[in-house]
């Protein structure tokens, strides 16, 4: 059993300086039947699988957009109008798994993950639920399992920076853990420099399990080229930030520092604020093809994002 400490009482000196700069800024599966105690819900009982689409909506100023109800919101899937079955607009938890880079690239770096790491804990509410992998020297690691709280296990500031990077393998086993969860809202938040150079699964296997778990990534790059304004070669990080648009999340390039900070407080934000729409398709073609996904908001000047599609099931041969 591991052991577990609570935030704000860091156990390395070297730790502090670095935690110092990450204050918090203020301000396709089955779907669980039962919503959160005491929340509203506009819904219509479905006994199916459903399609998942958590949506954020901002302004012009880039503010979140609060007060709006499922008639504002038109959804489509191949240019098809759909009937949303399900509406939340207030806030729910999720279960969110973080992968932490420990390959031989990120030695310089594996300081900025921990604080990271713990930023995004930090900012947490009753409810939601984590868990935490580690990835490099060839290996991918489940250091803690889904916990609710602010308590991480004390393996975090053990981890050593060494070896290869099997990033997809480690999205694949974080997408099948999360993917046994009850959570309609399913996270996987990734700390790294981007670039895989050990992995059994391939990019298209990655990014297909992630959409059939409805996972919403969010990607922090701490690549070279982001950290140092330098790179050995090309751009490592196309896949994650593919990865991140196609579901509906962000991607995040920064040089660590308060724009990391900043990154971090920007995703749980965002995960306090978004609208979660679910639908069954009109017609559940079984072909394995590529169904993309519109959402629409019936009022003007507002920027909508969210999963851009899914892969449709194949008929059992």
């Amino acid at each position: 059993m591991p052991a577990f400490h609570t935030l704000g009482r860091p156990d390395r000196s070297t730790l502090l300086a670095v935690m110092l700069l990450f204050v918090p800024l203020p301000g396709l599966g089955q779907v669980p039947a039962r919503p959160p105690a005491g929340e509203t819900e506009e819904s219509i009982s479905v006994e199916t699988n459903l399609v998942v689409v958590p949506v954020s909506v901002r302004d012009a100023k880039q503010r979140f957009v609060p007060g709006l109800t499922l008639q504002h919101f038109r959804l489509t899937e191949d240019r098809t109008p759909q009937q949303i079955l399900s509406f939340r607009a207030t806030e729910h938890p999720f279960a969110a798994a973080i992968l932490l880079d420990t390959s031989g690239s990120m030695e310089r770096k594996l300081s900025l993950v921990r604080a990271a790491c713990a930023n995004f804990i930090e900012g947490l509410r009753p409810g939601d639920r984590f868990t935490l992998f580690s990835f490099g020297n060839g290996r991918v690691r489940q250091l803690q399992d889904f916990t609710e709280g602010q308590e991480i296990s004390d393996t975090l500031w053990d981890l050593e920076a060494r070896g290869q990077t099997p990033l997809y393998d480690a999205i694949m086993q974080a997408a099948e853990a999360l993917s046994q969860q009850p959570e309609e809202r399913r996270v996987l938040l990734i700390v790294s420099d981007g670039a895989d150079t050990e992995s059994r699964a391939s990019f298209d296997e990655v990014l297909r399990r992630s959409l059939e778990a409805h996972l919403v990534v969010y990607a922090v790059d701490l690549s070279d080229q982001a950290v140092f304004g330098r790179s050995p070669g090309p751009d490592p990080t196309s896949g994650l930030r593919e990865l991140a648009t196609r579901s509906g999340g962000q991607f995040f390039r920064t040089p660590g520092g308060a724009l990391l900070r900043d990154a971090f407080a920007a995703t749980i934000e965002e995960l306090h604020h978004q609208y979660t729409l679910t639908y069954q398709p009109l017609q559940e073609r079984l072909d394995g093809r590529w169904r993309r996904i519109e959402v629409v908001v019936d009022r003007p000047g507002l920027q909508v994002r969210s999963r851009q599609g899914y892969w449709a099931r194949k008929r059992p041969r």
